[in-house]
């Protein structure tokens, strides 16, 4: 990748990597925090479903804010939001003031999310995007992974002194997260115009990845809220190991987020999107069978990480290649509407699941989810099949931007030097003509008024046309002979 792309896309990277390093601690630790202080199952999906509905608001509101300030003032809004609201979970444990909280992150959290995706879509060219949004997504499952790893290494008591290490960890790294994004910004991408563009226009232009945010939403909601609750109540697993499993799951999305990337660079968007929902059915249903032993069920997260977290990044560079570039950063805050929608929806559908059928509807509810997105993608699939070329393609040599630059200014040179060399052989042609023309009427001037031929001929040779009324001045009054 050129250095100027990375150089584009560094800053951002950071700064989300920093944030999602306490994000992801915050997640996992929110659960399990609540569970401790004896607050029922019900009340933890409404608390995680706050957090989604607070996305689902940001992204309706927010794009109005980036709009207006640009990247850097906006990300830095977003991130002392993160930082206030996560601060102000350890000052009380009560349903009602965390359901606020949660929501007011949620809203933050989708705005820090629209200014990265938006500043990498924005920078980026089609044939790139893959592989930037799978560097955004490895940059974000990477911090989640790290992340986890914080559970276990504080005092989970409630109420005791080191009980608010947590939270002061975390909004000391949302903190942080604004360095990389305020150093550099001369090199954030330029805001000339802005087309919105509504779900409902989103979805009838991209059905195919509306659907699959939506899905991914499901999905990631179920992992991030439910998990850990089946993982500690129906395996019996101590907060260690649940940081650990986690962390592998979350290493398995940022594991294969470049390959699948890269993969769907160079290949139909949709078929990528039915192998990934197939692959990851198979291992949803074999999961309970892994969940026997915990190097098995190690593997299996990781497999299923590494599917579930390419679903949304393909899901985008499917919608943006077919989103005008006015309208990137309305196709991204929609998108993220979508995916924070069916965030917010996951823990209701599935709660009610995991209540009736024991800890295994978790896997039924992802199932039933795969199902869908699977049914749904090879349906549009039979609806637009994939454009047969006219003519056989030939393909044309690679070249960087520079090298683009050079051969174009090459064709230009010897373009330019061909069309001298014919005006040059014009104008010699031309020249020989007039000369030849001025000697000829001469010579018939020099006839008329009664040179002798012999004569003529040793008449010397001059750059300026000869006067022969100069030579013979009686030649003037010389009368031709009849």
């Amino acid at each position: 990748m050129a250095r100027q792309m990375l150089a584009l896309i560094f800053p951002p990277l950071l700064g989300l990597f920093i944030i999602a390093l306490g994000n992801g601690f915050l997640s996992t630790l929110v659960p399990l925090r609540l569970a401790s202080s004896g607050v029922s199952v019900g009340a933890i999906g409404l608390i995680s479903a706050a957090y989604y509905a607070g996305l689902c608001i940001g992204a309706l509101l927010n794009e109005r804010l980036l709009l207006r300030i640009g990247y850097i003032r906006a990300y830095a809004c977003f991130a002392a939001i993160v930082a206030v609201s996560s601060l102000a979970q350890a000052l009380w444990v009560n349903v009602y003031w965390w359901f606020a909280l949660r929501l007011l992150c949620g809203l933050a959290t989708v705005g820090v999310y629209l200014v990265i995706e938006s500043w990498l879509l924005t920078g980026a060219a089609k044939h790139q995007r893959g592989r930037i949004l799978a560097f955004y997504m490895i940059s974000y499952y990477g911090a989640l992974a790290a992340g986890q790893l914080f559970i276990g290494l504080f005092d989970d008591t409630p109420g005791s002194a080191a009980a608010v290490m947590p939270f002061v960890v975390i909004g000391m790294l949302a903190a942080l997260s604004l360095l990389p994004i305020a150093i550099i910004p001369r090199l954030s991408p330029l805001i000339d115009f802005a087309e919105p563009l509504s779900p409902l226009k989103l979805a009838r232009l991209t059905p195919t990845g509306v659907v699959g945010a939506f899905g991914s939403g499901i999905l990631m909601g179920a992992i991030y809220s439910l998990l850990p609750l089946y993982l500690q109540s129906g395996g019996g697993y101590s907060l260690d190991q649940i940081g650990v499993l986690m962390a592998m799951v979350i290493v398995g999305g940022m594991a294969l987020q470049y390959p699948i990337g890269r993969w769907s660079d160079h290949h139909d968007r949709q078929w990528v999107l039915i192998i990934i929902a197939a692959v990851m059915l198979a291992l949803v249903l074999l999961a309970p069978i892994a969940a026997a032993g915990y190097a098995t069920l190690m593997v299996a997260l990781f497999l299923v990480g590494g599917c579930l977290f390419a679903l949304y990044p393909v899901s985008m560079s499917h919608s943006a290649d077919r989103a005008p570039p006015e309208a990137l950063v309305g196709m991204t805050q929609g998108m993220l509407l979508i995916n924070s929608l069916g965030a917010a929806v996951s823990a209701p559908l599935i709660t009610p699941l995991m209540s009736g059928m024991g800890n295994n509807g978790l896997f039924v509810g992802i199932g039933a989810v795969l199902v869908v997105l699977l049914l749904f993608f090879g349906w549009r699939r039979s609806q637009r099949p994939a454009p047969q070329p006219m003519a056989p393609f030939s393909p044309a040599p690679a070249h960087s931007a520079v090298g683009a630059e050079l051969g174009v200014t090459q064709e230009l040179i010897e373009a330019s030097q061909q069309a001298q060399a014919e005006l040059d052989a014009h104008e010699e042609d031309a020249e020989r003509e007039s000369a030849e023309e001025q000697a000829l009427a001469i010579e018939q001037q020099l006839a008329r008024d009664g040179t002798p031929l012999a004569e003529l001929r040793l008449l010397p040779e001059a750059d300026e046309p000869f006067d022969a009324r100069a030579e013979h001045p009686d030649s003037a009054q010389r009368k031709p002979d009849a």
